[in-house]
């Protein structure tokens, strides 16, 4: 949207969005001044060996093997580089190497998948570098090759703290102070909307939703709350009608100036 020209086409001053959320009661909402989504970045690991037979593996340079090794000593780049004030999360979560059917074969590549969340650029540019060096130096060791393909899929979603606190005031006037979290701690998860932020001032709030049968967000058993839709309507209607009130002038607050919801 934004490459097809969205912010040419629709100048706005801030962008609003909000995300259901299971884990917070019905009728509230939740927001902070910062960070509310990390970013979400894809790795993948290429580990190239020399294949042959497993009865003969002294003979061979078993990637397996070295797969083995990056994925338990990946983990140490968190609890060992990053500060323990940052936040950051490494996983492999997919690994392939060789065919199930030969039991007896060494295969000669093993390739590993993984994902890492930050907050900060600082932090994920210092992950990628440690993944970098960590996984060649490994496979150096055992006399195989690495290479690392880090692909900065989503940026972090980051709250501007005027508009944050504009969202919060205005859905505080809806459902009270009481049923209002203005220090929402953030998620590892990803967001799309980190896009926009990143070229407008806005925010990104969550609304509770209960949870109904124990399956949370990203489950085939996931039931979606009808009842807070419309609060979700009311909460984007208020955003508007205090954001871009009719006697609104050039001398207008930050932050409560032409602004725009976005779901």
């Amino acid at each position: 949207m934004i490459e097809d020209g969205l912010f040419d086409r629709f100048p706005v001053n801030a962008v609003y969005a909000m995300h259901n959320w299971p884990a917070m009661p019905a009728g509230t909402v939740g927001i902070n001044r910062g960070a509310m989504m990390a970013a979400a970045d894809r790795i993948t690991i290429t580990i190239t060996g020399k294949g042959g037979h497993g009865a003969h593996a002294y003979q061979t340079i078993d990637p397996v093997m070295v797969a083995a090794h990056i994925i338990t000593a990946v983990q140490t780049i968190v609890s060992r580089n990053v500060r323990p004030i940052d936040a950051a999360v490494i996983s492999i979560c997919a690994m392939q190497a060789g065919d199930l059917g030969a039991m007896s074969v060494v295969p000669g590549e093993a390739t590993l998948v993984g994902t890492v969340r930050t907050f900060s650029a600082r932090v994920q540019a210092q992950v990628e570098q440690r993944l970098n060096e960590l996984c060649s130096a490994i496979a150096t060791g055992f006399g195989a090759t690495a290479s690392i393909k880090y692909e900065r899929i989503y940026p972090a979603t980051i709250n501007t703290a005027p508009e944050a606190m504009f969202a919060a005031d205005v859905a505080q006037a809806l459902v009270g102070a009481k049923n209002v979290e203005r220090s929402m701690e953030p998620s590892m998860g990803a967001e799309d909307f980190s896009f926009m932020l990143q070229k407008k001032a806005g925010a990104y709030l969550r609304i509770g939703q209960n949870v109904h049968n124990g399956a949370y967000l990203h489950n085939s058993r996931y039931d979606f709350n009808d009842e807070i839709l419309p609060l979700g309507a009311a909460l984007h209607a208020g955003l508007i009608e205090q954001g871009m009130p009719l006697a609104a002038t050039r001398g207008a607050q930050p932050g409560k100036a032409a602004a725009t919801a976005a779901s």
